[in-house]
């Protein structure tokens, strides 16, 4: 995912997008580079549009419906009450008592 990042970034800075510059800015970033990753991804990105791509893959989030805000006129969410320690010990022991069945 790093190789791709780095061609973003070429991008982004106006550079060409060849191993070259892809191999500098992986070292710049303290990567250990993979010369196959940096070829393969050269390799697929020719004679794509990058911001074409980016436009479209960035499309279903802009389209994506907003969630609805709740109503004033509705009800409030309960808060959970936590347990009282009596109840919590009262819980344990009932716990402890049921795992005693399971040894005899």
């Amino acid at each position: 995912m790093e190789y791709v990042y780095g061609a973003l970034l070429l991008h982004s800075a106006g550079q060409k997008i060849d191993e070259a510059n892809l191999k500098k800015v992986m070292e710049a970033a303290g990567v250990k580079t993979d010369e196959a990753k940096i070829k393969a991804l050269v390799a697929s990105l020719e004679g794509v549009d990058i911001e074409e791509a980016i436009s479209k893959a960035a499309a279903p989030v802009v389209a994506a419906p907003q969630a609805a805000a709740p109503s004033e006129g509705a009800p409030a969410e309960k808060k959970e009450e936590k347990p009282s320690e009596e109840e919590q010990e009262k819980a344990e022991e009932e716990a402890a008592e049921g795992l005693g069945a399971l040894f005899g």
